[in-house]
């Protein structure tokens, strides 16, 4: 019998240590994404409960990427605030970009993808209150620019979470339906640990080098600490995608569960860097932490640079 309680005793310290308390230096944004614009890093994100008053995407800015100030959006430190643009709940993975001295975020909210414009990367962001017309649930958009084409690549809920892409038209408010094409499903081990009925792939990233196609995506469910990133390369923006054998890319790093769902970008210096977010533990999912990370590709391969990982910290 004393055996078993000092058993218990010893589980019960272990969960605490490894439980974490939240602090306040600690940026906790899931789905994170970084914008620079003229020497300035602008941070979005999924922000935890979207059902309180003010829901949205906050912004936070830094010079350097080490030290982070905000939320410093134009409404109440939000970039994109409930009731300027479409969606009440569910407001989930931003993506910015400028395009024809306009910015533009793309995001989820009621599992629909919308997108909205703004003058300023601080917001306000704004749209017609109007998602992107679809026949399927769809989150996680990713607007890529290729010469003269944009594409969206986004995920479709149908059977599992799967990566789409389609052509977009030139407003930006609409897919050309006959381009749509799938991408991307779960069905490595890897890609679904828990053997779910629902498989996850996630969280589309594209980038193009020396004629190559690179998509970089997340798979099994968020609350999964197998979480994780792994890429993909074709010849063509609409595929086909060949998985890389070397996958997962980034996975538990440094001890941490959860890794995943984030953005590629690059700093002043031109290095490739990702952003994402980690469980607030071995034990808790949430709030999430952000962290960024350095990558390396040679010979057509991604890689993360050693000891390149840290979390976003508020000054």
């Amino acid at each position: 019998m004393q055996l078993y309680i000092l058993y218990f005793l010893i589980l019960l310290g272990g969960l605490r240590l490894g439980a974490q308390s939240q602090r306040d230096d600690v940026i906790y944004l899931a789905d994170p994404t970084v914008f620079e614009d003229e020497g300035m890093y602008y941070l979005y994100g999924t922000k935890g409960d979207n059902t309180i008053k003010g829901s949205g995407f906050l912004v936070y800015t830094s010079k350097d990427l080490k030290h982070w100030e905000g939320p410093v959006g134009s409404s109440d430190g939000f970039a994109l605030k409930k009731g300027d643009a479409y969606g009440n709940k569910g407001f989930w993975a931003p993506q910015i970009f400028k395009h024809k001295a306009k910015y533009y975020m793309a995001y989820t909210a009621n599992e629909n993808i919308a997108i909205a414009t703004s003058d300023s990367p601080l917001g306000p962001f704004v749209n017609d209150n109007k998602a992107l017309e679809a026949p399927v649930r769809q989150i996680d958009p990713y607007v890529f620019f290729d010469e003269d084409k944009v594409y969206l690549y986004h995920v479709r809920l149908q059977e599992g979470n799967r990566i789409f892409v389609a052509e977009m038209n030139a407003d930006l408010k609409s897919i050309k339906p006959e381009t749509l094409r799938e991408c991307i499903n779960a069905e490595e081990t890897w890609e679904n640990t828990a053997n779910a009925d629902w498989p996850v792939a996630e969280g589309p990233t594209v980038f193009k080098k020396d004629a190559l196609y690179y998509l970089l995506y997340s798979a099994n469910d968020y609350r999964n600490p197998d979480y994780a990133v792994g890429y993909a390369i074709s010849r063509t923006p609409l595929g086909p995608w060949e998985k890389m054998k070397t996958n997962p890319l980034i996975s538990k790093l440094d001890s941490n569960a959860g890794t995943g769902h984030g953005d590629l970008f690059y700093d002043k210096r031109g290095r490739m860097k990702y952003v994402l977010h980690t469980h607030l533990s071995n034990v808790e999912v949430g709030p999430r932490k952000t962290a960024i990370l350095e990558l390396s590709l040679k010979n057509q391969k991604l890689s993360v640079k050693n000891n390149s990982f840290y979390f976003v910290e508020k000054q």
